[in-house]
């Protein structure tokens, strides 16, 4: 008696083999588009409110950063996927050195956004910061 070869079993194998592989590649698409949206720098503009002077500073993430009685520390930044209405986002911390107080470690510690910066403001007698860049 001939033996008879099961192909519904081969197919199946090879459909599922393909679907995994469409799987894996999607994920791996997706992964590489969110990291090319993050940038390791982050543009903040800061507005001395008493001479009227503004900056531009460029923050390395995750470093602190002097401006004279500010410390700040850009934690994440990140461009909008969305190439007509741009958004960037950055995780910000401020502290202010001139407050002897511990309680209140950060003047600031929070999501800023470029195009509402009201939206998370940052409220300080003296300085303010805009969110310009991330790259």
């Amino acid at each position: 008696m001939p033996l008879k070869k099961n192909t519904k079993v081969g197919k199946i194998n090879i459909s599922i083999n393909l679907l995994i592989l469409i799987i894996f590649q999607i994920l791996h698409i997706s992964t590489v588009h969110a990291n090319e949206l993050e940038g390791n720098y982050t543009s903040l503009k800061v507005l001395d409110k008493i001479s009227s002077k503004n900056i531009l500073i460029k923050l390395k993430n995750n470093e602190d950063t002097r401006h004279k009685d500010l410390l700040i520390k850009s934690i994440k930044c990140k461009n909008s996927e969305f190439d007509d209405n741009p958004e960037i986002t950055a995780y910000i911390q401020v502290k202010d050195l001139t407050k002897n107080n511990n309680d209140e470690v950060f003047v600031f510690n929070g999501w800023i956004f470029s195009s509402s910066p009201s939206m998370a403001p940052f409220d300080h007698p003296v300085y303010d910061i805009w969110l310009v860049g991330c790259n």
